[in-house]
């Protein structure tokens, strides 16, 4: 199996940076989205549903196209023109002055943030399968660390103007897309590509795939529910710290930073230890009861130290991606590992599109001035309910093998 130091590097700087720029923004978007649009928070919280359904229609078409391209001509391409993508469109998001152009630069990161499954499948190129539920944990340890930097760096810029993290995003993107066009090596050889196959590469052909791998369907279920669930933070965070505490930026960052930095230390001293202990779907079971708990502490959470002492307590939420990620793994061959993160992919982004609605659309019915009750943190008891049904089919799992 080839190893390469620069190639596990460059993916997780290519992630720490990603989740950086990810990070940048957010505690902006719901006040540019108020002054652009020139509405107040509910409506923008409905636009913010919307918006998250196109981004995760993009990534729910692009990421098996991705995937399965890059079991055809190796990751680094493919990463390469996302990264560059990226850059572009932050630029784009820097000076979009009307809704449409917010829309179209936030769908375009969508269809690029596809590029996730080739930079999982190139950590699972270079790792045994027994080492991957570690990986895919320093993976998510390198978004942790970003999103300890970037939602706090946005609080602050965005002190100087709403549109002053865009261009901190853009500026990161094309440093990371010059990284890799300089350092990123080949991690997946000539012998072991396979042609490209578009009845594979779009979603129906995708889950055809899944279908036909023993225990894939199943574990990319649990994948999809899990995601549902655990979008209830990034797609109402800003709103429902406004909406329920009358956060400002800055904290609105801060607060983000303390998640990035708990989910960091987690996912580095953690996660390794706790799945040999446990094994994959053990330390899942673990993080998705910790969710749900903190869940539903959140929706009832009325003061700001309440939601510090909650970020603490669901630290182990941070378990339950990377076990399901390695689990998946598992189930493929050397061939075929992209076109499964694809799957993997194309699954978080089945949850991506429920999500959106479903949640922050629960949001801004229960934050409306005609709403029967005030309740920023109903999306929290829905989130909840999801994480209960991953549990369940967690558990009903049946074992890996290999694909």
């Amino acid at each position: 199996m080839q190893r390469s130091g620069h190639g596990v590097a460059f993916v997780l700087v290519t992630i720490f940076i990603d989740s950086i720029g990810f990070g940048l923004i957010i505690p902006v978007l719901p006040r540019l989205l108020m002054s652009v649009g020139r509405f107040d928070l509910p409506h923008a919280i409905e636009i913010g549903a919307w918006m998250g359904l196109a981004i995760a229609v993009a990534t729910f078409f692009a990421a098996p196209v991705l995937g399965n391209l890059s079991d055809r001509i190796g990751r680094r391409p493919v990463l390469l023109i996302a990264l560059g993508g990226m850059a572009l469109d932050y630029l784009l998001l820097a000076i979009a002055n009307t809704l449409p152009l917010i829309f179209l630069g936030r769908v375009l990161a969508g269809a690029l943030g596809g590029s996730y499954a080739p930079a999982q499948a190139a950590i699972a190129d270079q790792t045994r399968p027994e080492e991957r539920a570690k990986s895919f944990g320093l993976v998510s340890a390198a978004f942790g660390i970003g999103f300890i930097a970037g939602p706090a760096i946005g609080g602050l810029l965005g002190q100087l103007g709403i549109r002053a993290p865009f261009y901190a995003a853009s500026a990161l993107a094309a440093l990371n897309f010059l990284y890799g066009l300089t350092i990123f090596p080949k991690t997946l050889p000539e012998e072991r590509r396979r042609p490209f196959d578009w009845r594979r590469a779009n979603p129906l052909g995708a889950l055809a795939s899944a279908r036909a791998i023993p225990g894939m369907m199943a574990a990319a279920v649990v994948l999809t529910l899990w995601q549902i669930a655990s979008n209830v933070y990034p797609l109402t965070w800003s709103f429902y710290a406004i909406a329920q505490f009358g956060w400002s930026n800055a904290m609105i960052g801060a607060s983000l930073a303390v998640v990035g930095l708990i989910m960091a230390l987690t996912q580095t001293f953690v996660t390794g230890p706790l799945v040999r202990r446990l094994g994959e779907r053990g330390a899942a079971t673990v993080g998705l009861v910790g969710a749900i708990a903190g869940f539903v502490a959140y929706a009832f959470a009325n003061k700001t130290w309440m939601a510090f002492v909650i970020m603490v307590a669901i630290a182990v939420q941070s378990l339950v991606q990377p076990s399901i990620m390695a689990m998946l793994s598992r189930r493929a061959t050397p061939q075929t590992q992209g076109e499964v993160q694809g799957i993997a992919a194309m699954s978080m982004g089945i949850g991506s599109i429920v999500a959106p609605l479903l949640l922050t659309g629960v949001m801004a019915e229960f934050t409306k001035a005609d709403a029967p009750v005030h309740f920023p943190g109903a999306a929290f008891l829905v989130a909840a309910l999801f994480g209960l049904a991953a549990l369940a089919m967690l558990r009903r799992l049946p074992r890996a093998t290999p694909a």
